[in-house]
């Protein structure tokens, strides 16, 4: 080639709609649409096979259109650095470009890699905002006004042509065991790719999601009643400029009508919309202090809870074998459909973290793992606030007894994901030790005692909050992360308030 090469770095963002650095780059000659697929990332702990077979459907179908525009999306195996810096010897990168990224620690760190290279190459790297998340945000004032223009902005159509670029570029996609990942079987996972979203967009807005306000609580009828987006948004198959103006689309045209139905859907639809912001809330504060992936965001609970997980009880929580039934339920439910509606997120991090006591990097990464929609930034604020360790969100304590008998009454999702019960009347399917013949049932007793295992948690991070010291430092958290709303509203209309510390407490791991 006798013209310098623009390298579109495709990282979480498999689209060529609503693309900008890819239409950007192809505004300054030719484009090679590169992804990089990167060993090391994968062996991290909380990457998984069940991930990369979302993320390698998705690449395929890139492929597709990026061949339909008239240069396929390169893909190569091995380090960012090195590999940029291969191309560059050989060809010469006038411009690097890439959505900017809140992934995890990892990520970060490499992508200082990248950024140290490329001005010692004399590389300019140029990093669009995919999501409403703001790089180096001084104040979180006005956040969400920032946020309701970034979704407003016109959707970017993909460029025209892309000029092919002659020599012989690598378009293999690994499989997962060609990158080192253990099997990991998820019968039920979604689907990866654009067609995929769209179709799962559709369904949403028109037929699954008018009871979403009031069905997504409960994973009988979350599964179908959710939009079940978040894997799409995680992977980048469609941007959340598309969702959110889609969203608004439907909104519009049901405004008129004043029948039941179309009152229903407003208020779920508003609530989607809700939802929406919250996504990018949480993703915001990782994108602020990266290091909540790894350390409490109030160091007052530094040494609270063990280094290390106790072994027996992770493995029986990661299985879904504790002998609660409806916590295994939703485990288990988790591990063959690589998703579980955002509440029952919520009481299975909980119950890690204050009744058996787990330090929450431990479950956390096994629930990442776990989670097809994984996104860092949502995950790890979420972490940390189900376990109690943000110092500004209200302690959460899930009874799971109780939630059984409240989100399902009959068992019916109890008996479809534990078998072992089938013989267990109603009346004693939430607590099948008290039934007669729990001797005989092939399922283990409680594995600890709940009620009294929720009282030493609430009795030992109380005693931390009520400390001085605590509420100074709280303070400032509250400050930096905290949402400029009592609450950020569900229509996504602005309004006033004051800062508030345990707005968030209910909001979960995913946009559901």
């Amino acid at each position: 080639m006798t013209q310098p090469l623009n390298i579109v770095w495709f990282k979480r963002d498999f689209r060529v709609t609503d693309h900008r650095p890819l239409v950007m780059a192809a505004e300054c000659g030719p484009v090679l649409p590169l992804y990089i697929v990167e060993p090391d990332f994968w062996a991290q702990p909380d990457a998984s096979a069940r991930q990369w077979a979302f993320a390698a459907e998705s690449l395929a179908e890139l492929t597709g259109a990026l061949s339909s525009l008239g240069q396929p999306l390169c893909i190569m195996v091995g380090d960012a650095v090195s590999i940029l810096h291969q191309i560059h010897q050989r060809y010469k990168i006038s411009s690097l470009w890439s959505h900017e990224e809140t992934g995890n620690a990892w990520t970060f760190n490499r992508d200082k890699a990248v950024a140290v290279w490329a001005k010692a190459h004399g590389v300019p790297w140029h990093e669009p905002a995919p999501f409403g998340v703001i790089r180096r945000l001084q104040s979180r004032d006005g956040w969400a006004n920032a946020w309701d223009r970034m979704m407003a902005e016109p959707i970017t159509e993909p460029p025209a042509t892309l000029q092919p670029i002659t020599g012989d570029w690598p378009t293999a996609i690994p499989t997962f065991s060609e990158l080192g990942l253990a099997p990991d079987t998820c019968p039920n996972r979604q689907a990866g790719g654009l067609v995929a979203a769209l179709s799962t967009l559709t369904s949403f807005l028109n037929q699954r999601g008018r009871d979403y306000r009031f069905q997504m609580s409960s994973p009988v009828t979350a599964f179908e009643a959710c939009s079940r987006l978040s894997p799409h948004l995680t992977w980048g198959t469609i941007s959340m400029r598309e969702v959110a103006q889609a969203t608004a689309k439907r909104l519009f045209e049901i405004r008129a009508l004043n029948d039941a139905p179309s009152k229903s859907w407003r208020a779920s639809l508003a609530s989607f919309s809700g939802r929406q912001h919250w996504h990018c809330h949480f993703m915001q504060k990782l994108e602020d202090e990266p290091r909540l992936e790894i350390e409490n965001l109030h160091r007052a609970y530094d040494g609270v809870r063990p280094d290390s997980a106790d072994p027996q009880r992770l493995a029986a929580w990661s299985k879904g074998e504790t002998g609660f039934p409806f916590i295994d339920a939703c485990m288990r439910a988790l591990n063959q459909h690589g998703w579980i509606n955002f509440r029952m997120r919520a009481m299975l991090m909980s119950f890690a973290s204050y009744h058996l006591w787990l330090p929450w990097r431990a479950s956390g990464l096994h629930l990442a793992r776990q989670f097809v929609d994984y996104e860092p930034g949502i995950h790890w604020s979420q972490v940390q606030m189900q376990s109690g360790t943000t110092g500004i969100n209200t302690m959460r304590i899930y009874n799971p007894v109780k939630q059984g008998m409240d989100q399902d009454p009959t068992g019916a999702f109890v008996r479809a994901f534990v078998p072992e019960l089938d013989a267990v009347p109603d009346a004693f399917i939430h607590e099948p030790w008290l039934w007669s013949g729990a001797a005989s049932l092939p399922y283990p007793p409680p594995i600890i005692d709940h009620a009294s295992a929720a009282k030493a948690a609430r009795e030992k991070l109380y005693t931390l909050r009520n400390d001085r010291g605590h509420k100074q430092a709280a303070k400032a958290i509250a400050v930096k992360h905290g949402s400029r709303k009592a609450g950020i509203p569900m229509t996504g209309r602005p309004s006033k308030g004051k800062i508030k510390t345990n707005d968030d407490s209910q909001l979960t791991f995913d946009l559901s």
